[in-house]
């Protein structure tokens, strides 16, 4: 069944086939990569500031010709891609109302919220915990600073503020052109497919497709996720409840009757900590030590008997 298989593939690819050397091919088509798919440029024609191209009936796509005068690239955006980021700490008096308007703000924004964490923490008094509240919300980066600002004038007062951006461009744009290199390499490697004469070189070019395929896929996921990432801007928001102030007003008086305090507690310890010492050596001295003694006692007297017993054994009668 194998062998049967294996000829008709081989026929198949005689029938479709034509009378030329695959690895010569190869090495003679050099240059003839093909244009970039309608895939990747969508992603780089849907960039705000993107070079804008005529359809290809009217007008060939602008292309950006490196220093060696021999590799062209597609369309690439002349804006940056930043990566927006900032850390916010707010001070407010109810921070469940501030969340509340940063929810808004977001949303006004065309944002949304990401996470929402609350965590109570311990006070002074227990009737009143204060609460902190940190959320992460993306709104899209043209409205950063618009969002930022509002989001500062929910506070009362600003315990922190970190902005951050990561230019990407470069990255951007060394991926279009890898995008490009590999597309060319797949549609050689197509038409070397089509002139196969041999089973075994048909999987081997299939193979390499598989290859070129995955490494495509990879640097196409890759600039989607940019694309997400520099489109939308991440704003990280702890909001945290006023700490009370514990100002202290005691005088001289007080601070020597903490001291003597400090100094009762200190002796109380000390105290405790001998009872302590002396209630747990007292199993350790009854359990070991007592029967040491006591069969040590018996070793000695029973030896002192046996010597007195020798000394009247030796000593003659008279």
């Amino acid at each position: 069944m194998k062998v049967l298989l294996t000829l008709f593939f081989a026929l198949t690819l005689l029938g479709c086939g034509r009378e030329s050397n695959p690895e010569a091919r190869l090495l003679s088509e050099r240059g003839a990569a093909p244009a970039t798919s309608t895939e990747t440029e969508g992603y780089l024609k849907a960039q705000p500031g993107a070079a804008k191209t005529e359809p290809a009936a009217t007008a060939e796509p602008k292309e950006i010709q490196d220093s060696y005068g021999d590799q062209t690239y597609p369309n690439i955006p002349l804006d940056r891609k930043i990566l927006k980021d900032a850390v916010v700490t707010l001070e407010v008096s109810n921070p469940l109302e501030a969340q509340r308007k940063i929810n808004s703000i977001a949303g006004a924004r065309g944002g949304f919220v990401v996470t929402s964490e609350s965590k109570q923490q311990p006070s002074s008094d227990p009737h009143k915990p204060v609460l902190d509240l940190t959320l992460v919300i993306r709104v899209p980066a043209s409205q950063f600073e618009l969002a930022l600002d509002e989001i500062r004038a929910t506070g009362s007062r600003i315990l922190n503020d970190k902005v951050s951006g990561q230019d990407v461009t470069e990255e951007f744009i060394d991926l279009a052109a890898r995008i490009k290199t590999q597309k060319a390499l797949e549609a050689q490697f197509l038409e070397i497919m089509k002139q196969a004469r041999k089973v075994a070189d048909a999987l081997e070019v299939q193979r390499q497709i598989a290859e070129v395929r995955t490494e495509i896929e990879e640097l196409e996921g890759r600039i989607r996720f940019l694309e997400n990432r520099t489109s939308l801007a991440t704003i990280t928001i702890n909001l945290q409840s006023p700490r009370p102030v514990i100002v202290s007003s005691a005088g001289f008086g007080h601070t020597i009757k903490e001291s003597i305090a400090d100094g009762v507690a200190v002796a109380s310890s000390i105290v405790l900590f001998l009872v302590r010492t002396v209630i747990i050596l007292i199993p350790v001295l009854t359990l070991i030590f007592l029967p040491g003694f006591l069969g040590g006692r018996y070793f000695v007297r029973r030896a002192r008997r046996l010597r007195l017993a020798r000394q009247l054994e030796a000593t003659p009668e008279s």
